[in-house]
């Protein structure tokens, strides 16, 4: 479904809630999907069931009313609320005789709408592939048909094995490009590592406001909609919190509840950057009747990825359209890092979220002596332009006595990249006099 294709398509919605609550998805959520993707809902079809049928997720006294509904709205494509398997799919189409979509294609044909960078394109790509090479048989009797015609007659293979070879031919391809596209993220990874300077994601329910937010963090122009999954690509600025605080702000794709595994797997290399961050932001929509569970889907994804260990600021945004909701901070009752209310929109609370987030970076900072070498001129310059040195004197062998106040992790690398190791400063430029002596 293209964005122009898609606005003219009118649907009908079907969804079921069910006693085993794993299959249920909220029906708010799911309009607000559909009408992301730019169609037009014109009906939906609800009840209630036990547990899906095997043969088409629903009864058949269902089947008939999205028939009916379909007839009478002259609706062209069908979408459930819920993960369909390929045979459900298959049946339910060829009854309906139109296209039938589940909420897994549903999120997957957003994500193409949205994609605008050569990595979210194929990352979107390949798990279109990823899903698409289990359903190939669908209701499209061509594909079971053998290839016939001059030159091709004889055994040969099916229309469906050559299609399922080519998916897969064109996957590799996609995961070599992909691969290529890591090494690049990693090696920018690195160049920030090198820098020592603390990274700050942003994470989220989609449409909690996470752009809305960088963009008044950093005053960037960031696209900001009111609509599901506005943004995909990661961003990144740097800005100072405060004299000698900078830090590297990334703004992340949103999660939703029951994201497609093949998404997860596809956007490794982009969910990655949460991983390596210092310090996660989860910003959390307080006009959402559901956040609690939003919060929970959040964290969910955030360990499915390896991230839970990061340490996570929980930002509670658009108090501006909560009237019983002001700006403040919380913090924990150990003292450490709690929760801000704020309004990315009016830039009330932006105070409040800057002074926890400082607060943070600051505890982290160590007081060290350092006896730098007459060699380490650079470095010791280094030092001052970040505004870390306390205090500092002359030595008897023309170096520097330090005091400094800074990230132990930080202040290694300075050593690493001056060619010297932390700690054994002072013993280096006596072997160097030794040999020099000699």
């Amino acid at each position: 479904m293209s964005d122009e294709a898609a606005i003219s398509e009118r649907a009908v919605l079907v969804n079921i809630e069910f006693q085993k609550t794993e299959f249920n998805e909220g029906l708010d959520e799911f309009v607000e999907l559909v009408t992301s993707a730019g169609l037009h809902p014109v009906n939906t079809v609800t009840c209630s069931r036990n547990a899906p049928d095997s043969g088409f997720f629903i009864g058949s006294g269902k089947v008939e009313e999205i028939k009916e509904a379909l007839t009478d709205n002259q609706a062209d494509v069908v979408i459930f609320n819920h993960i369909l398997s390929p045979r459900q799919e298959r049946n339910l189409e060829k009854v309906c005789q139109c296209r039938v979509v589940d909420r897994v294609e549903l999120i997957l044909d957003i994500f193409a709408q949205r994609a605008r960078s050569f990595e979210g394109k194929l990352q979107v790509e390949l798990a279109q592939l990823q899903h698409l090479s289990t359903r190939l048989i669908r209701g499209w009797t061509h594909l079971e048909r053998q290839k016939g015609g001059i030159g091709l007659r004889g055994p040969g293979e099916t229309q469906l094995e050559t299609d399922r070879r080519l998916i897969g031919k064109r996957i590799k391809t996609i995961n070599t490009r992909l691969e290529k596209v890591r090494r690049q993220r990693q090696q920018g990874r690195k160049k920030r590592t090198r820098s020592a300077i603390p990274v700050v994601s942003l994470v989220g329910y989609t449409n909690a406001g996470k752009s809305a937010l960088f963009n008044r963090l950093t005053g960037s122009d960031v696209y900001v909609a009111n609509k599901l999954f506005a943004t995909l690509d990661p961003t990144f600025r740097r800005i100072e919190l405060a004299p000698a605080t900078p830090v590297i702000l990334t703004d992340t794709v949103g999660f939703i509840r029951h994201i497609p595994h093949d998404l997860v797997n596809a956007f490794h290399a982009t969910l990655e950057e949460i991983r390596e961050a210092d310090l996660l932001l989860h910003i959390v929509d307080v006009t959402s009747d559901h956040r609690h569970s939003q919060i929970e889907q959040v964290n969910q994804v955030i360990k499915e990825i390896g991230a839970e260990g990061v340490p996570q600021i929980e930002v509670y945004n658009k108090i501006d359209l909560h009237g019983e909701m002001s700006a403040r901070v919380e913090m924990n009752e150990d003292n450490s890092l709690g929760r801000v209310w704020l309004s990315a929109s009016t830039g009330e609370g932006i105070d409040g979220l800057l002074m926890v987030i400082t607060r943070f970076i600051r505890s982290r900072v160590q007081h060290h002596r350092l006896n730098l070498p007459p060699s380490a001129g650079k470095l010791r310059a280094h030092l001052f332009d970040m505004g870390v040195v306390r205090n500092e004197r002359c030595d008897e062998k023309g170096g520097w006595l330090m005091e400094v106040d800074i990230e132990s992790q930080r202040l290694e690398q300075l050593f690493r990249q001056s060619g010297l190791v932390l700690g054994q400063e002072s013993r280096l430029e006596s072997a160097l006099e030794d040999v020099l002596r000699q």
